[in-house]
């Protein structure tokens, strides 16, 4: 006789389903959102449990790590594929959310997702770490012009770039509003102190592309640098799951949506499913290679 379970993850507790072979409901409970107290009580209620599924999130790599470990049987679950499932529920609470996988589980019509290496996370947390301060940097440039604008001051360009002309207003057109002055400069100070930690962060993944030889390998392509390279392998991981070279592209959201129905039969646009910001690497790089003339021979050279 099959036993399945399900979790119904949150941030500070998790319910848990067990159902048997005929989808009778054997136990239920809430326990906290920790890898031994949910594997304590499996292991009391259900020792010879087949599987236990739990939906993707934020918690599901920590949970899914420390789980099978525990020599439990986890399996995470498409969110997408079992949201459908779920919403057919009348009313929706953890206690059903739980059942509903359970069901899901034991039945076995649902799309595993496939949980990466750990370094592939470390990669990726890296890389994000970098994009998000990137991200600061911008928007506190932005905010710097746009301050300065309200006391008509043009930021505009010139050579030697943003310090350089923050410095000259900052000495030179704001002399005449000195109680402008320390907060312009509170707000130099953070960007060169993000400027500091974005450079620290280039040190690391390029010390780390270096090592990695799926990375060095990707950096021969022109327009291919050490963070699209990283991301790119981030995201697959083990590209050896995949059985065709044409689902790479499907994978990462590039190929175009199918709709077909009695007579009707046509392509959309790309998916943008998948790992969003391996696509806009892969965007920038395809763009330097249209608009610096790195494609052409050198890119046909670098396939063959």
């Amino acid at each position: 006789m099959g036993v399945f379970a399900a979790l119904d993850v949150s941030q500070e507790e998790t319910a848990i389903c067990l159902v048997g072979a005929e989808g009778e409901i054997l136990a239920e409970a809430k326990v906290p959102t920790c890898p031994d107290a949910i594997a304590d009580w499996l292991a009391k209620r259900a020792a010879d449990v087949e599987r236990v599924g739990m939906e993707t999130g934020p918690l599901a790599v920590w949970l899914w790590n420390a789980l099978t470990k525990r020599r439990v049987p986890i399996i995470c679950l498409d969110a997408r594929h079992a949201n459908a499932v779920l919403k057919m529920m009348p009313n929706k609470t953890d206690r059903h959310d739980a059942r509903g996988l359970a069901q899901i589980v034991r039945t076995g019509w649902f799309k595993a997702a496939r949980i990466k290496s750990h370094e592939a996370y470390v990669n990726r947390a890296m890389l994000t770490a970098r994009d998000t301060l990137v991200g600061m940097r911008v928007k506190l440039e932005n905010e710097i012009r746009g301050l300065l604008k309200t006391f008509g001051v043009m930021f505009g360009k010139r050579v030697g770039g943003f310090k350089r002309r923050a410095t000259e207003i900052i000495t030179g057109e704001l002399a005449v509003a000195p109680e402008l002055i320390p907060i312009f400069e509170a707000l130099m100070h953070a960007r060169s102190e993000i400027l500091a930690r974005i450079a620290a962060l280039d040190g690391k993944i390029r010390a780390v592309a270096k090592q990695h030889g799926t990375v060095r390998l990707l950096m021969t392509a022109p327009g291919v640098g050490p963070i699209t390279a990283m991301a790119v392998t981030a995201a697959f991981d083990d590209a050896e799951r995949f059985n065709r070279s044409s689902s790479a592209g499907a994978y990462l959201g590039l190929t175009p949506r199918r709709y077909e129905s009695g007579e009707i039969s046509r392509n959309g646009r790309i998916s943008k499913s998948g790992d969003r910001f391996a696509r806009k690497c892969l965007y920038e790089a395809a763009n330097a290679i249209l608009s610096r003339k790195l494609g052409g021979p050198r890119l046909r050279e670098w396939a063959q």
